[in-house]
């Protein structure tokens, strides 16, 4: 018979961490267990089932765009980033060997990206690899991660429910919107009194063309305002070409929403037609907004400008930055062929709607990304809350962590208040939860700077500074709470 301090070691020994979904947050989290000697089941439904916006079977996948936002830095989007490359990211390490140019932004090849990843875990001797679809959970015994992602399956999507509708009646409040959600029942979705456990929003696919497509005699090579290698093709706009444009987008006809009616989109990402609809300059305020992108042969600032980004690094296709959409094919086409430069544009993806399911995280987690009632599942990625691609990495980062440590029955801590990670995992904790919506890192989220200081690069500068100093320090604390 073992004592209590060789019980213990055993159990570190065998303890193993099961991860429902190999996309970002997932794959990330793997990897986080694995390299602090943690066994996990990595479960990754895809080719067995595949989902609306999903190409491949290949792990980490981009669905939307290839832009992993701003490297600049002392931005926000940098400060998380420069947290996961401290904290040991192997999706931050692989983003920076399949980048792609794109001005200050950190772009890959998604292609190579997804494909990296996916050799990385299965090449991890302490990763199982399970082709697919869970659909249950074992919330009292099993250390759980869940990185479904938000396009979560049905099935998974009833259990997922029917813990969060069993924390909200253990609570005592509300797990949902006061927004209505169209046909719960009928997606299956867990429900209890009206009640729904799971909120969603809409998201939408920017299109894709074939470079040798693009008449460079009319478009130009520029980042805006100079900032970094011009990486962008920008096509330019008269104020005749922008109105005759513009006139044609509104007009356009949508996809059929069928079941999706009283669409809920998330207001960082709108389809370019619903933008265009709030005024007629709506998009030159917003992404096709030409200021700081002068014409070099004009010496002149055009009208409005639509900027298209390297998609791989055989820079044979560009994503049109910010046209995701919501509209027929046929009128994709057309409308998007309007545009100077890309009147004989050949599509290789057209822009898409997808919906992004999120559980209400304020009345649900901790944190340490557990849940309340059952501290043995943890959520990552865009299911819990967060919104982007950097975001769900940081989440799987800190939930792969966690599990680590919950595995060799140690407490997890979370990371400091004033770092990027914690001021994110702040807001999903401790939001509203009747007006909850997914977030983008932002310095909103960060404390604010106890002095005015009325210089804001400088004023930022001391936020990531303080931010980065605290995270270290945790992160030193966190690494001796780990197995291994």
């Amino acid at each position: 018979m073992f004592d209590t301090s060789e019980t213990l070691r055993i159990e570190q020994m065998t303890a193993r961490v099961k991860i429902i979904g190999a996309g970002l947050a997932g794959s990330e989290a793997a990897y986080q267990c694995a390299r602090r000697g943690v066994a996990v089941d990595l479960y990754e439904m895809r080719p067995v089932r595949s989902t609306p916006a999903h190409e491949t079977d290949r792990f980490a996948e981009l669905v939307c765009s290839n832009s992993l936002k701003s490297d600049s830095e002392n931005t926000a989007p940098w400060l998380l980033k420069e947290e996961m490359r401290r904290a040991g990211s192997l999706l931050m390490r692989i983003a920076a060997e399949t980048s792609v140019p794109a001005g200050h932004a950190l772009a890959v090849d998604r292609v190579e990206f997804a494909r990296k990843v996916t050799e990385a875990l299965e090449r991890e001797p302490l990763a199982t690899i399970h082709r697919e679809e869970v659909t249950k959970i074992d919330e009292a015994g099993e250390i759980t991660v869940i990185a479904s992602g938000p396009l979560t399956s049905d099935g998974l999507s009833r259990e997922i429910g029917r813990l969060n509708v069993d924390v909200g009646e253990a609570a005592g409040e509300s797990v949902c919107s006061s927004t209505p959600v169209p046909n719960v029942a009928a997606r299956g979705w867990g429900t209890k009194g009206g009640a729904t456990s799971h909120l969603y929003f809409f998201d939408s696919i920017s299109p894709i063309v074939e470079a040798d497509s693009i008449d460079m005699n009319r478009a130009y090579m520029k980042a805006r305002y100079d900032k970094g290698t011009a990486d962008y093709i920008n096509c330019p706009f008269t104020k005749e070409e922008y109105d005759a444009f513009y006139d044609a987008l509104v007009s356009a006809e949508s996809v059929q929403s069928h079941e999706w009616e009283n669409l809920n989109y998330f207001e960082a990402c709108l389809p370019i037609e619903e933008i265009a609809r709030r005024g007629r300059d709506t998009l030159r305020f917003g992404p096709m907004k030409p200021v700081g992108l002068r014409d070099p042969r004009t010496g002149e600032t055009p009208y409005a400008v639509v900027q298209l980004r390297q998609e791989n690094l055989r820079a044979d296709s560009y994503n049109i930055v910010g046209f995701q959409n919501h509209l027929k094919f046929g009128d994709q086409a057309r409308v998007f062929r309007m545009i100077p430069g890309l009147e004989n544009a050949k599509f290789l993806r057209y822009g898409q709607i997808h919906r992004n399911t999120y559980i209400n995280s304020p009345a649900l987690l901790t944190e340490t990304l557990q849940m309340k009632r059952y501290p043995r599942v943890l959520f990552a990625g865009q299911i819990s809350g967060v919104e982007g691609y950097v975001e769900s990495i940081a989440t799987g980062l800190m939930a792969g962590m966690h599990a680590a440590i919950i595995a060799g029955s140690a407490t997890p801590v979370p990371p400091p208040r004033a770092s990027a990670f914690g001021s994110l995992i702040n807001y999903i904790c401790h939001a509203e939860p009747r007006s909850f919506q997914p977030a983008n890192i932002t310095f909103d989220l960060l404390p604010a700077w106890e002095k005015k200081i009325r210089d804001k690069k400088e004023r930022h500068r001391l936020q990531c500074e303080r931010a980065l100093q605290e995270f270290s320090e945790w992160l030193e604390e966190s690494s001796h709470r780990a197995i291994g």
